[in-house]
């Protein structure tokens, strides 16, 4: 009788567009993987397979112990990614896999789905008010320690999905300047590296002077206007040194060659490069599955991975990457027109989660194959190569379909 339940509110649009995704994702794998990378489609539909118990053993599970153990699960998460410094598998770079044998597992693909969960059962306590500033700093705490962990390994493009968990925050009362902070942070950090340091402080001065002009609080503002003045200086003199001493090599590389202040096809802006001619090349409806010359020829490195969408462009044309960016955007409406309608804050919270984790790799994955974000190794869910990625992905939205499953929703 549950599982006639089950299988009866189980929100199918998602299951049905989630499935379209992974099948167009595993015939773009096998294309782009057919001429030089042996046994990687055959890998990947193996991920593919056992997923299905996967999903099986995840909606089988009481939803109500997803959020009993929340707290638990996340500590679990830690623990995965904190082990990594100590037995964890350097590839290309980055400490980020467990190895056993040949197959390798990528914890901050699973922590993801930790921490919405956390921070889904620390928001759902009726007595949290995160106009406080001791709850602000918890919530904060709660999103921003997997990062410590992760940006050491490093990995910045994992690192960056967590800022999605703020606009999650400011829909459940975060005060607003957290989201306009960190805006005009990147904004300042941008400028700064484009022009003199200088002329990024006049340009705030005029525009503090124009707040200043306008409010009506003018002498409380004046003193609030220099104390911000002082901070954003500070901020954009520091902005250099941390540019040329923090950053690698290959993210500078990667920001100046975005920003235009570099050029370098053959060398580090060589991928972009290569993505764009593909993606440009299919034309309205694109070469056909198998034909695409850039995608034959191996002109595309990680081409089966975090450039996998240069293969839809170029096989499957404009046409084709419009079907899979509306499926993409269908599933995100579906999730959060679901999470709207939630019983409980913790399974809304968790809803918001989900898509706002689902729509920054998509976003950003997309932005930085056509070249307009720098190259970080963010992976398009459902689509780019790996098991870790499709299974914490599948985790994170099955377990949101489970808990939207115990009622009954009409489309």
């Amino acid at each position: 009788m549950k599982n006639q339940s089950i299988k009866k509110n189980i929100d199918w649009s998602c299951v049905i567009i989630y499935s379209l995704l992974v099948l167009m994702g595993w015939l773009n794998i096998y294309s782009s993987s057919l001429s030089s990378l042996e046994g990687t489609y055959e890998k990947q539909f193996i991920f593919i397979l056992l997923t299905i118990p996967l999903i099986f053993i995840i909606v089988a599970v009481d939803s109500k112990f997803y959020e009993k153990y929340a707290t638990i699960i996340f500590g679990i998460s830690l623990l995965t990614l904190a082990g990594l410094f100590l037995f964890g598998k350097t590839i290309a770079g980055q400490r980020c896999w467990y190895a056993i044998g040949s197959f390798t597992i990528q914890p901050s693909e699973f922590a993801k789905a930790a921490t919405a969960l956390a921070l889904s059962k620390y928001l759902s306590d009726s007595q949290i008010n995160l106009k406080d500033v001791n709850r602000q700093i918890q919530a904060l705490a709660i999103v921003f320690l997997p990062v410590l962990l992760i940006l050491p390994q490093p990995d910045p493009g994992s690192a960056l999905i967590y800022s999605i968990f703020l606009i999650v925050l400011y829909r459940e009362g975060l005060p607003s300047w957290y989201i306009w902070t960190g805006f005009i942070a990147i904004t300042l950090f941008v400028l700064t590296l484009l022009i003199e340091p200088q002329y990024v402080i006049l340009i705030a001065l005029i525009v503090l002077l124009l707040v200043h002009y306008k409010s009506r609080l003018a002498d409380r503002n004046l003193v609030l206007s220099g104390i911000l003045l002082v901070l954003i200086s500070g901020f954009v003199l520091s902005v250099n040194y941390v540019f040329e001493n923090v950053f690698k090599q290959h993210h500078r590389d990667r920001f100046n060659i975005l920003l235009g202040k570099t050029v370098d096809l053959k060398g580090i802006g060589y991928n972009t490069n290569q993505s764009e001619i593909a993606i440009g090349s299919g034309g309205w409806f694109g070469k056909g599955f198998l034909e695409g010359t850039q995608t034959k020829g191996g002109f595309v490195p990680e081409q089966h991975t975090d450039y996998i969408f240069t293969t839809v462009g170029e096989e499957w044309g404009f046409v084709g990457s419009i079907i899979v960016i509306g499926l993409f955007v269908t599933l995100l409406l579906r999730i959060i027109y679901l999470a709207e309608r939630q019983k409980t804050k913790f399974s809304r919270v968790y809803g918001y989660c989900v898509a706002g984790i689902l729509f920054t790799h998509f976003f950003v994955n997309i932005a930085m194959v056509i070249g307009i974000f720098p190259t970080i190794g963010v992976p398009l869910p459902f689509f780019s190569y790996g098991g870790s990625g499709l299974w914490g992905f599948t985790i994170l939205l099955f377990i949101f379909l489970k808990m939207d499953a115990n009622k009954v929703n009409e489309w």
